[in-house]
């Protein structure tokens, strides 16, 4: 099967889901740039992040627990000389990282995946430094709702949405790392091979998440067996930090946490504020006083809470259900005696992971490049230098099935994204053997006369009466409200005035702009690779892959 894609240039289109600071930073402007270095565009701003980054060196106990992760894998003789690199002094990592969604999640997980290899192999090429990509398993989250899912889309209907059965999943604060799949992951396998076993290429792909995903298996295991497999022939690495092995190496890092934990959120504070007065969006709350680690004191395995300070000495646990509180001499002793218990908050994780790797770069979304604004203070206070932050590769999929409906329509990709009943207003007026007005004409046309001819008797009527200047208010907005109510009905018999292009939309915006977001926000990779394979579709998306680009492509399969 051959494969095309052409770039879409609408870099920053209205349907790209990013905080106002990422929308700014990717389009380059001054004030985004001075929170955030854009380095990446520059060959020599690329260079000097490579050079910092190859002075640092991977512990041998890092390198030992990395190559055991990574053993647990398939073979895959690109990832065994990655490890052999990375052992290397002068060697640097471009990482990329992604919480555990349900058969591999979003689309944006491959894309993730594929921009950190593709971005290694350019700064190897450019510096002539190894550089090896590394994924980031980002198992010390505890949000379930947010992984507990995948949604593929359905040729004849609407987004079907595949879930397990957590009860629990609304309220656990329990690291993601010791999250089972449980039994209820069977029938969400059941009912995916029953919507895809049709699909040219289900066999494969199918066998293949079975054998990942069993009641047994940890979600992390699963997504990483999945993943791994996908790019076993890049040789893409992958790093657990929820490790009992790795604990005392982040013990460190906590320790900094929680001993500069009062400048640290003065000056992330004031950062924070900063970008406020600039006009964005700042993408993680900061808590005063708050040190930037979690701790789980019922078990090791156990619910984690955030820590805030307390009366002198003493930390509260918050949300704890008893209101627990810890002095700071008991919380020492546990970093000391049992590190594993605690786990990384969104702002001190790239910290950790710059602090075990050689990072040159790391790859991002939009909401990543948002609180990366926020970190300067932070790797200022810690004396290290921050990486490369890198946009991750955007693509759009326009399968068969959406080009043909697309052709159909006469629409292009883009005009899926407005409103439902806007679309479908538009091809009734378009379709109509007689010249139909469009609801926003006719409003103007039957609301423009009357306020002409009321404007025109205003004078003589409030002339003779002044007391019915109230009066013309009142039906000037009696009227508007009148012609708003009448236009509305008319729109939406508009939309309904074509069953089958009603059909059709739903069709496209199931593939295009499903739950009214991008399609790479929600849809999952099975349908995808079920229809292209799953090899032939991991591979077009390495092609397309532009290194240093923010732009966004449609990948025509």
């Amino acid at each position: 099967m051959q494969f095309r894609w052409r770039v879409r240039r609408d870099l920053l289109s209205r349907h790209a889901v990013t905080s106002s600071f990422s929308t700014a930073w990717l389009r380059g402007d001054a004030p985004a740039r001075s929170f955030l270095s854009d380095d990446y565009r520059h060959r020599e701003g690329r260079a000097r992040a490579v050079a910092a980054a190859a002075s640092r060196t991977v512990s041998p106990a890092l390198l030992d627990v990395l190559g055991a992760q990574n053993a647990r894998l398939g073979p895959s003789p690109a990832r065994e000389r990655n490890l052999a690199l990375l052992a290397q002094p002068g060697t640097v990592a471009v990482v990329t990282g992604q919480q555990m969604g349900l058969f591999l999640g979003p689309l944006y997980t491959l894309y993730k995946a594929a921009s950190a290899i593709v971005t290694a192999r350019a700064l190897q090429e450019e510096t002539g430094r190894p550089c090896v990509p590394v994924f980031w398993l980002q198992t010390e989250d505890h949000d379930l709702p947010e992984i507990d899912h995948c949604v593929i889309p359905r040729p004849g209907g609407g987004p079907c949405r595949l879930a397990l059965e957590l009860p629990d999943a609304a309220t656990s604060r329990a690291p993601i790392a010791h999250r089972h799949l449980g039994p209820s992951v069977l029938p969400a396998l059941a009912a995916l091979r029953a919507e895809l076993e049709a699909e040219p290429h289900a066999a494969q792909f199918l066998s293949l998440l079975e054998r990942a995903y069993r009641p047994e298996a940890t979600l992390a295991g699963a997504f990483t067996d999945v993943l791994s497999s996908l790019f076993a022939e890049e040789g893409l690495l992958f790093l657990d930090p929820r490790d009992a092995r790795l604990a005392p190496l982040a013990a460190p890092v906590h320790r900094f946490a929680l001993q500069e934990a009062g400048p640290l959120s003065s000056a992330l504070a004031a950062r924070a504020e900063a970008l406020t007065r600039a006009g964005y969006t700042v993408q993680v709350h900061i808590r005063p006083g708050s040190p930037l680690s979690f701790f789980s004191p019922d078990a090791l395995d156990g619910p984690r809470y955030r820590l805030d300070p307390a009366q002198a000495g003493a930390w509260s646990l918050v949300g704890h259900p008893d209101n627990g509180t810890l002095s700071q001499d008991a919380l020492q002793a546990a970093l000391e005696h049992e590190p594993l218990r605690f786990t990384t908050s969104a702002l001190l994780r790239p910290l950790l992971q710059d602090t075990w790797l050689p990072t040159a770069a790391y790859v991002g979304g939009p909401g990543e490049l948002a609180y990366f604004a926020q970190l300067a203070p932070l790797y200022a206070h810690a004396g290290r230098p921050m990486p490369l932050a890198i946009p991750r590769a955007r693509f759009r999929v326009l399968d068969d099935r959406t080009r043909r409906w697309l052709g159909k329509l006469e629409l292009r990709p883009d005009d899926v994204g407005v409103p439902r009943d806007t679309l479908l207003t538009r091809l009734a007026t378009r379709a109509a053997p007689g010249a139909l007005e469009t609801p926003e004409a006719l409003e103007a046309r039957l609301f423009g006369a009357f306020s002409a001819e009321l404007e025109r008797v205003a004078g003589p009527v409030t002339a003779l009466d002044a007391n019915l200047q109230d009066a013309v208010r009142r039906t000037q907005g009696t009227v508007r409200v009148a012609v708003s109510r009448l236009t509305g009905r008319y729109r939406r018999a508009l939309a309904r005035r074509d069953a089958t292009a009603a059909e059709q939309v739903d069709r496209l915006r199931t593939f295009l702009f499903p739950e009214d977001a991008p399609q790479e926000r929600v849809l999952g990779l099975p349908y995808f690779a079920c229809r292209v394979g799953a090899r032939a579709f991991t591979q077009q998306v390495l092609d397309a892959c532009v290194p240093f680009s923010g732009d966004s492509k449609d990948l025509t399969p």
